[in-house]
């Protein structure tokens, strides 16, 4: 119960409220069923990849391409998961205990783990863990249903606004998060980066200002722990 009631104590969970007020809007909108997007927000648990899903197929997409689309925005979660896994085990914790804990790594999860997790005990981590998991992806459910319903009344413009206080919200986490000079290089490299990258129009411009700022960062923080 202290992870789930951790929930209620973030603005982070404010803004996936909102962002998924946005979401049910738009599952309506596109033709989907209020159990669809309610399934989708728990299985998929994440806002950009279920905006995926959803334009895919109300375009007419395919299954199989929506499931491509989906999988490919989903690979930019598995560095997250392998930097919260190891705040999670203790000597005693099985990989299958983990399973359950990586569904619910996204953004949100994975910034308040770092905020959160050095003040819980280690053999309490997993219980917290699942526990914020579930609290944050009770309010995102509740928001479907409630922007699913007022999807008629709210204004396209308010419906795509809402949408962009997620990684808004992410940045200002993430810059306060920031401790070591390499968290600050790779944070500040990344917002330099992405408008010259965005000239080149490749379509995988956060990808390419990400992996460069990141490596630039991991070389700094490299040769800060190289002996004298």
């Amino acid at each position: 119960m202290q992870g789930f009631r951790a929930a209620g104590t973030t603005v982070l969970t404010l803004v996936l409220f909102a962002t998924y007020l946005g979401i049910g809007a738009l599952a309506h909108d596109s033709g989907f069923s209020l159990g669809w997007v309610l399934v989708s927000t728990f299985l998929i648990w994440a806002g950009p990849a279920q905006i995926i899903l959803i334009s895919t197929l109300a375009a007419g997409g395919t299954a199989v391409q929506a499931a491509i689309a989906v999988t490919v925005s989903a690979i930019r979660l598995f560095p997250m998961v392998v930097s919260v896994l190891p705040m999670l085990r203790s000597a005693t914790t099985r990989r299958s205990q983990l399973i359950l804990p990586s569904h619910f790594v996204a953004i949100t999860l994975w910034v308040e783990c770092f905020r959160l997790l050095p003040n819980v005990p280690r053999e309490r981590r997993i219980p917290f863990t699942l526990g914020l998991g579930c609290g944050l992806v009770s309010t995102c459910l509740v928001a479907n249903v409630i922007g699913y319903f007022l999807a008629a009344n709210l204004p396209e413009l308010f419906a795509a606004a809402i949408l962009l206080l997620t990684p808004l919200a992410f940045l200002l986490s993430t810059a306060r998060n920031c401790r070591d000079l390499s968290d600050v290089v790779a944070l500040v490299l990344g917002l330099l980066l992405f408008p010259v990258v965005a000239l080149l129009h490749t379509g995988v411009d956060v990808l390419i200002s990400g992996v460069l700022a990141g490596s630039v960062a991991y070389a700094v923080h490299r040769l800060r722990r190289r002996p004298a």
